[in-house]
């Protein structure tokens, strides 16, 4: 019999890799998110459509389904304010909510037997101070509350109560193929660059002081996932996430600008919340002059447009200090790189090849 993995946030930056990631290797895969996610696989799979934020219609949905050995739980809950939210204690108490509200049916179904779930740098606190170069997953949990925290105590609970197994990844800037989705700044890029290209303007970098970065491709996190799910090597582990490499923002910054048709100009500081926003009309004059899909630039760009400024370090005296070791991962058995680069390249042309971007040319 096929594994079964249930795969929440389905329609998200991480999720909707999953959902093709778990195809392409075999798995038979139960989608739930709001929206049917838009994969380019023709391979089929089911689809639920279910807040996870509401209790009732959450244990509806998934109590019987015992096929569902796995879970990739995916799914996250943002507020318009983004990093604002990230500190906020009904916003962790909702996430927590929301994984508990999957996880009890589905052990009641009495069919599941691993959880992976996603944490992120948050996890050793680099929204709120310095860290350690490089953090580490054996690392001291950083004394600060956290959704992420209240999940993964409440797995750890599961998983002595049930003899649950369990992963969890901490991926670094994810970097994706989708629009409309809170973390993903490949749209929010792609929506100022064409902006600029139609005011005549240069493709200027709208961030503040230069730092050194880590990231990956949602891609990778995706194949993480699956092999996290099967491998008993990363049962009841904590493994960092990236490509790989490391960038700098200016130095990538030409290479966005080939695929996306723009000309690199001197750097112009500005918050992409407010730059944006008050474009929205621009938008849809670029939407009927390059037959772009209708979509609004909210439905663009959802909220990257918060997550843009801070990882820009828009308005910060310096920009994030975030490296994380990935040597466990690595030693673990999980290999897979990628140049950013490259990531980003193809999160642009993939947007573009399906009219949410315009083309070079």
């Amino acid at each position: 019999m096929k594994n079964t993995v249930l795969i929440t946030g389905a329609s998200g930056l991480v999720g909707t890799a999953a959902v093709e990631t778990f195809l392409r290797k075999g798995w038979e895969v139960v989608a739930v998110s709001r929206r049917r996610p838009d994969v380019a696989s023709d391979m089929p799979f089911r689809h639920l459509a279910v807040d996870l934020r509401d209790e009732a219609a959450s244990r509806q949905a998934f109590a019987g389904l015992s096929e569902v050995s796995h879970l990739a739980y995916t799914a996250s809950h943002e507020k318009a304010d983004l990093v604002a939210g990230w500190n906020e204690r009904d916003q962790m108490e909702i996430n927590e909510a929301m994984l508990r509200n999957v996880v009890e049916p589905l052990l009641d179904s009495g069919g599941l037997r691993h959880v992976s779930i996603l944490q992120g740098t948050k996890a050793y606190g680099v929204h709120l101070h310095p860290i350690p170069i490089p953090a580490r997953e054996d690392a001291p949990r950083d004394d600060h509350e956290n959704a992420f925290f209240l999940q993964e105590d409440y797995v750890k609970a599961k998983a002595a109560e049930r003899g649950l197994s369990y992963t969890i990844l901490r991926p670094q800037l994810i970097i994706g193929r989708n629009h409309g989705v809170t973390l993903n700044v490949v749209a929010a890029i792609g929506a100022y660059a064409a902006i600029r290209r139609e005011e005549g303007l240069p493709f200027s970098f709208p961030g503040g002081p230069s730092f050194v970065w880590e990231a990956v491709d949602a891609r990778i996190v995706a194949d993480a996932l699956e092999w996290a799910a099967t491998a008993p090597q990363a049962d009841g582990q904590i493994f960092n996430v990236t490509n790989g490499d490391v960038f700098e923002w200016r130095n990538l910054w030409p290479s966005f600008a080939e695929v996306l048709g723009v000309q690199v100009g001197p750097d112009e500081p500005a918050s992409m919340v407010t730059y944006l926003r008050q474009r929205t009309a621009l938008w849809d004059k670029i939407v009927a002059r390059y037959g772009l899909a209708p979509l609004s630039l909210e439905e663009v760009v959802g909220t990257a447009d918060h997550h843009a400024d801070f990882c820009f370090a828009y308005g910060a005296p310096e920009g994030p200090r975030a490296f994380v070791s990935t040597v466990k991962l690595r030693q673990a058995g999980f290999t897979e790189t990628m140049h950013t680069q490259n990531s980003f390249r193809d999160a642009f042309q993939a947007l573009i090849d399906r009219r949410i971007l315009p083309q070079a040319s």
